[in-house]
């Protein structure tokens, strides 16, 4: 069932059958404040966040589970499905199955892509641990699996269209303190944008969010939405903090996706895990000028919303921080600016 705060009915119609085959009256042309052009902008993309108990090391049944929460998200119409950060694996780094099965996620990947164009649907699949040779390593791939050192672990989020195709991946950067041992960060490498059939798009995974400059690259680059897949628990705070705020992270999450949609003037898809009490859920729909409009939890499910992209609109004729941070001169020397 689609759940939509009552408070933002007014501002929701339903979305076209299929976006493949209502592209023309689904999409138009909008141009932005002043020198900011936009191309299309799908008007009221449907799209589903989807959160569940995530079993570490049980892949299959984590595999099985996404796929039918999938198949209800297509069935309630929604044109994109996002699942959370881990997934497939859970997080389990210190057990030999976790790299072992992070060598094996392509055809998982490949099996995403076949749901994706059977149910013409696009789909985020959370994240994916991939193993590849350390670039420093020069021993063989048979060799590698006992070797710590001669591997690498990326935490990997793709956008699939609803044709199958990927079109556009991204590695996460800001890892997570206790994740540092086990996981290798993208670095240096941008920010990307890619144009989808729900609008302009950049990923970005969990603790990326508590960065704004990550933010800003996206926006800088043309981002309408930003997607995040996430496995953010209630217990990431330490002892100090939860002693004097046991829900901090609530607040933290609650705080931080809000103001990353007005201070860039796009929409947010966040996905996070849930069902257990060391999670939070929180899986949520957010758009600038009227903040969430679609929440959950922290119970299990799929929760489809529509999403008034003309809001983006609004708040960027109004705030003018698209336009701003395009200016010559502007006054923050971010890496966007490609001065490196």
């Amino acid at each position: 069932m689609r759940r939509i705060p009552a408070s933002y009915t007014s501002d929701i119609r339903p979305a076209p059958p299929r976006l493949a085959e209502a592209q023309p009256s689904g999409f138009r042309p909008a141009t932005w404040s002043d020198n900011y052009t936009h191309t299309y902008l799908a008007i009221m993309p449907r799209v589903a966040v989807i959160q569940w108990s995530i079993k570490n090391l049980a892949v299959e049944q984590n595999h099985s589970t996404a796929c039918e929460y999938i198949r209800s998200a297509a069935a309630q119409g929604a044109e994109l499905a996002v699942l959370p950060e881990y997934h497939l694996f859970g997080w389990a780094p210190e057990d030999p199955f976790f790299a072992e099965q992070a060598s094996q996620t392509t055809k998982y990947l490949e099996a995403y892509q076949a749901l994706a164009k059977e149910l013409s649907i696009c789909i985020v699949p959370g994240t994916l641990v991939e193993k590849h040779p350390h670039p420093d390593s020069s021993l063989s791939s048979e060799d590698q699996d006992g070797d710590r050192d001669a591997y690498v672990l990326y935490n990997t989020a793709y956008f699939i269209s609803n044709t199958g195709a990927i079109l556009g991946r991204y590695r996460k950067k800001n890892i997570w303190h206790p994740e540092r041992e086990y996981l290798t960060s993208s670095g240096m490498e941008k920010h990307e944008v890619f144009d989808t059939p729900i609008g302009k798009v950049g990923l970005l995974i969990c603790w990326d969010v508590a960065f704004p400059e990550a933010f800003r690259e996206l926006i800088a680059a043309g981002a309408e939405i930003v997607i995040v897949p996430t496995y953010w628990g209630r217990y990431d705070a330490n002892p100090d903090a939860l002693n004097h705020n046991p829900n901090s992270e609530a607040l933290f999450l609650d705080s931080v996706l809000t103001a990353r949609c007005f201070e860039n003037t796009c929409g947010i898809i966040f996905a996070n895990v849930s069902g257990e009490e060391q999670f939070l859920g929180m899986s949520r729909v957010v758009l600038p000028v009227v903040g969430p409009i679609a929440k959950m939890g922290n119970e299990e499910g799929v929760l489809v919303t529509d999403m008034n992209m003309d809001l983006v609109r609004i708040a960027e004729e109004n705030y003018k921080v698209r336009m701003d941070i395009k200016r010559e001169g502007w006054y923050y020397s971010y890496r966007h600016s490609e001065k490196r």
